[in-house]
């Protein structure tokens, strides 16, 4: 019956997630039906751009945690009537449209945009914002907050508030507290928020694009060109994309030996 119940699971991925990775990995490696490595091989050309995407990711997803951890934790500290309320503000820019809240950005970061304006009034400016690496992060940021929010929130929320009162009992302080038992129980949902901002951080080429400008290309650009730019070549396309997956995997990997072991006591 559970094998009959998962079969139409099953079927949907293996026609939308494994033939597209077979598929990734035949491009990658064979050219004319000919087993080839040239392709992989030329990734390391590419070096710099691997290295400032995964910084620019890394960056992005650091920032995301620093904010979204203490919100999260307000929130869930907060009267559940408000936080509906309040998790509604913070998911309302996601209802636009991705393109339209990164162009968003375009017109307040320009050299005539709203900031520049604002600091003209004071004499200031403008200043170069848009076009550069920090506008990048800046986008990255704003787009992916919430996915590093909502996991946190999650997990926090659910977190039984009798187990902090007891901390406080045997002698706890807040900051105790906090670095004891309500971090330590939250980490499945600050790796969760981790992994859902670095990936798409670290394959984004629409917020490079359109804030970064042409001096900084990350692995998503690059990637992009090779399927739909004027440097028509999937098989190169597909073995950046390939060693891309790897990376992410390997980055992953190490993430969850940080994982924080459910035997191991709190205090």
């Amino acid at each position: 019956m559970k094998k009959l119940v998962s079969a139409p699971y099953l079927a949907w991925m293996a026609v939308f997630v494994v033939v597209p990775l077979l598929m990734v990995a035949y491009f990658a490696f064979f050219e004319d039906g000919h087993f080839t490595l040239d392709y992989v091989s030329n990734v390391s050309q590419y070096t710099n751009i691997f290295i400032r995407s995964i910084w620019l990711a890394a960056i992005a997803t650091a920032i995301c945690l620093i904010i979204a951890y203490p919100v999260a934790m307000i929130l869930s500290e907060m009267d559940t009537s408000y936080q509906g309320t309040l998790l509604m503000i913070v998911m309302l820019p996601m209802w636009m449209n991705f393109l339209l809240r990164t162009y968003a950005w375009m017109t307040i970061l320009g050299n005539n945009g709203v900031l520049n304006q604002f600091f003209g009034l004071f004499g200031l400016g403008p200043f170069k914002m848009l076009n550069t690496q920090g506008a990048v992060v800046l986008g990255m940021v704003y787009n992916y907050l919430p996915f590093m929010l909502l996991p946190i929130y999650n997990v926090m929320v659910k977190i039984d508030k009798s187990v902090l009162e007891a901390a406080q009992d045997l002698g706890c302080n807040r900051a105790r507290v906090i670095s004891k038992v309500i971090l330590p129980l939250s980490m499945p949902g600050v790796m969760s928020g981790i992994t859902m901002v670095f990936v798409p951080a670290i394959s984004t080429f629409i917020i490079s694009r359109m804030l970064g400008g042409g001096g900084n290309l990350l692995i998503g650009d690059l990637i992009e060109m090779q399927f739909l730019g004027n440097s028509y070549n999937p098989n190169l396309g597909a073995a950046i994309s390939l060693v891309l997956m790897v990376i992410v995997l390997l980055i992953m990997t190490l993430m969850n030996q940080f994982d924080v072991d459910d035997d191991k006591p709190l205090i």
